[in-house]
Order: structure tokens, then sequence, then C-alpha cells
């Protein structure tokens, strides 16, 4: 497994449904970005000016909306991640 280090979290993004408008059917590199997505690990924290380490806000397990083009694209085991800052994820879908 990958774990993230400090600030970083490890995304699996949700799969997005095949999209047909007028009966064409988009292939996936036309396809957007899915905004939405579950945490798989997080980092130890964020660490501050006087070296304190501040807890992220998300866990492992969240699901959470991100912006559309945030993160690195990871693979590992056939499975596509994205590693992003908590900085970069929108909210905490409850």
């Amino acid at each position: 497994m990958i774990r993230p280090l400090g600030e970083k979290v490890l995304v699996k993004p949700t799969e997005t449904k095949e999209v047909k408008k007028g009966g064409i059917i988009i292939p996936d590199t036309a396809k957007e970005k899915p905004q939405e997505g579950e945490v798989i690990a997080v980092g130890t924290g964020k660490k501050t000016e006087d070296g304190k380490i501040v807890a992220l806000d998300v866990k492992k397990g969240d699901k959470v909306l991100f912006g559309k083009y945030s993160g690195s694209e990871v693979k590992f085991n056939e499975v596509e991640y994205l590693i992003m800052s908590q900085d970069d994820i929108l909210g905490i879908i409850e």
C-alpha cells in the first residue's frame, strides 16, 4: 500500500458512469475526471513553523469532494489513485 507523507492524502476516485449524449458514446479520454472519492490513507499531518504537527481534518474512509484537476495520478496494483494535499480537498460528504 502507499503511505502518504506529511499533509498528503491518498484518494481513490469514484468510478464515472458511461456518458451518452444524443446516442454518441464519449470515450474515456474525453470524460471529465471524477470530483468525488474515498480517502484510502492520510499522512502524519502538517508541520507548523515551530515544528509541531497538526493532525489532518480528513481520515481513512471519508468520502470527499476535490477540484477537477487536483492531485497527482498514481497507479498501484492496477488501481488508480490520486495523491493530493489536504488543501486540494473541498469538503467531506456526510
